[in-house]
């Protein structure tokens, strides 16, 4: 079983990956537009799209012979689904360390 969140995770922990994200996220781009503000090769970015294809955060169309990249923002959603979940925790913690911190400002 394929775990999306963690391919979806892995897929944004790089920079180049999360750069190609933002630009795709302006429009649909072709390879040699991806590639262009990078001092990479052709080739790199393809292997950054491959694995941002297999997370499912952009989809490849057929337009003749230009291939199209688009954000799918779908993958997204769920990464905030599941920060949400633990901001909630983070957030309690928070309130109560700020509890904590008044007591001690009242105790000096």
């Amino acid at each position: 079983m394929v775990d999306r969140l963690s391919e979806v995770f892995s897929a944004l922990a790089d920079p180049t990956r999360r750069a190609i994200l933002a630009r795709l996220a302006e429009g649909e781009a072709t390879v040699n537009q991806i590639a262009e503000p990078f001092p990479i090769s052709l080739q790199a970015i393809s292997k950054h799209l491959k694995v941002l294809e297999r997370a499912g955060l952009i989809t490849r169309g057929r337009d003749a012979q230009w291939r199209p990249c688009r954000l799918d923002a779908a993958p997204l959603r769920e990464v905030a689904v599941w920060v949400t979940e633990y901001r909630r925790f983070w957030e309690e913690r928070y309130d109560e360390l700020g509890e904590y911190l008044k007591r001690i400002q009242k105790e000096n």
